[in-house]
């Protein structure tokens, strides 16, 4: 399966899981029919013997064969449906964090908005590494992460009134576009194209530590520190970061589907359902973040 790509979550290929098990079959095989038998005919020795040891009639038997046969949600398999209505829980509570941090005091905003990016680093990195998804600690990293990107949302949005609201319309632009693309069969996750993806988004890691710390040390004063402190062709070097940014996130969500639909494929245990809704969670917050950071980088250049 894929491997899941973003830079916070490696997780997304339902390491650990064991296919569900399979739907039960009657003694008899595909049908309640062991003899070959048409409708109505009667039993034959043995399978009358069965059903008697079963306590069960001939009717009942054929009535209960007769039903439908059970579907993944009702054999405890992961579902497309598990994991839509599990990625709009954990973005329902997100919206909450981020609504939390965007109407309180601006100090306790600030505040918040700390406490939401190391506890969200923190809960990321646990529920990566836990062999059984938690929904609550997934649950809990969404709302950190709400936290986050509510602050962060309100300080830049102070600075640049509008990239806000620009930021959640191309984050649900790139997504919607991206799901198009991948159900069409236009864009997939080949392996060239992860190899690729992974010694880009390696690049792109050792780019933000080393600017984060000189942003940290003063070595560089400006606000989004080399972002705009190098410029190319009078364009702020965080504009082509910041695009190649987008499109890496971007294709983790292509990851994403890829790992989800082998998921599903595979009879993935409903539970795993988690782990796909956490990945997308991830990764729709890195976009939403590149996303806004280009915004005001290029607000910033007018």
């Amino acid at each position: 399966m894929a491997l899941g790509g973003n830079p916070v979550f490696n997780g997304k290929n339902f390491r650990g899981a064991k296919q569900a098990p399979p739907v039960p079959q009657n003694p008899y095989g595909q049908q309640f029919n062991p003899a070959g038998r048409a409708p109505g005919q009667v039993m034959d020795g043995q399978a009358a013997w069965s059903a008697q040891q079963q306590g069960m009639t001939n009717e009942q038997l054929q009535q209960m064969y007769n039903q439908p046969a059970a579907g993944p949600a009702d054999t405890g398999r992961m579902t497309y449906d598990d994991v839509i209505m599990k990625t709009v829980a954990c973005l329902v509570v997100l919206v909450i964090g981020a609504a939390v941090t965007l109407f309180v005091a601006p100090g306790l905003s600030s505040l918040l908005m700390i406490v939401g990016a190391l506890g969200g680093f923190v809960l990321a990195l646990v529920n990566t590494f836990k062999k059984q998804p938690s929904p609550a600690l997934i649950l809990a990293y969404a709302g950190l992460e709400g936290l986050f990107l509510g602050g962060l949302t309100r300080i830049l949005d102070g600075m640049y009134p509008g990239v806000g609201l620009q930021a959640v319309i191309g984050t649900l632009a790139v997504f919607g576009v991206t799901l198009v693309l991948f159900k069409s069969g236009k864009v997939r996750a080949t392996p060239k194209m992860v190899r690729f993806f992974m010694i880009a988004t390696i690049g792109y890691a050792v780019f933000a530590l080393i600017n984060l710390v000189m942003m940290w040390t003063g070595a560089v004063q400006e606000p989004f520190g080399l972002r705009t402190s190098i410029t190319i062709a009078g364009i702020p070097l965080g504009v082509f970061i910041g695009i190649l940014a987008i499109g890496l996130a971007a294709f983790s969500l292509i990851m994403d589907f890829t790992s989800i639909e082998e998921g599903v494929r595979a009879g993935a245990p409903e539970r795993y359902s988690w782990v796909a809704a956490f990945g997308l969670t991830v990764t729709l917050v890195w976009l939403y973040v590149e996303i806004i950071r280009l915004l005001a980088i290029l607000r910033g250049d007018d």
